[in-house]
């Protein structure tokens, strides 16, 4: 039940931090949703470095609650699959089917790199013993 308690909190926490991320980005005349693709790469490279550092020869070794909490908790709250996919769709509805496809491709794409890099960051991270 903890364990609940804890993914709770930190996809509030998650939520926060898009919420605010979000507000950085200025929108733009077209309706591209560049808030939505930084919050993806990012959380991408956050969830990629964190599972790197937290593998079994890795230099955080944190609890499988903490892990959790962070991986489930915020990342899952902070990232926007769900917004991605409506952003699409809306782009696609209004015709714009270029700004939907380079959607696609780009979240796809970039977040794959993202979460790759992250992992290598933190394999990095861990040779520093």
């Amino acid at each position: 039940m903890l364990a609940y308690l804890w993914v709770a909190m930190g996809g509030a926490l998650g939520s926060l931090c898009r919420f605010w991320v979000a507000g950085l980005i200025p929108r733009s005349d077209t309706s591209f949703p560049w808030g939505i693709l930084v919050i993806n790469i990012t959380g991408s490279f956050l969830i990629g470095m964190f599972a790197a550092l937290n593998r079994s020869d890795g230099r955080m070794g944190a609890s499988p609650s903490f892990q959790q909490f962070f991986m489930t908790g915020i990342c899952g709250g902070y990232t926007t699959f769900s917004a991605f996919s409506l952003d699409t769709l809306r782009a696609l509805q209004h015709g714009q089917v270029l700004y939907a496809g380079g959607n696609v491709i780009l979240s796809v794409t970039l977040c794959l790199i993202a979460v790759w890099l992250g992992y290598v960051a933190g394999g990095i991270l861990n040779s520093f013993r």
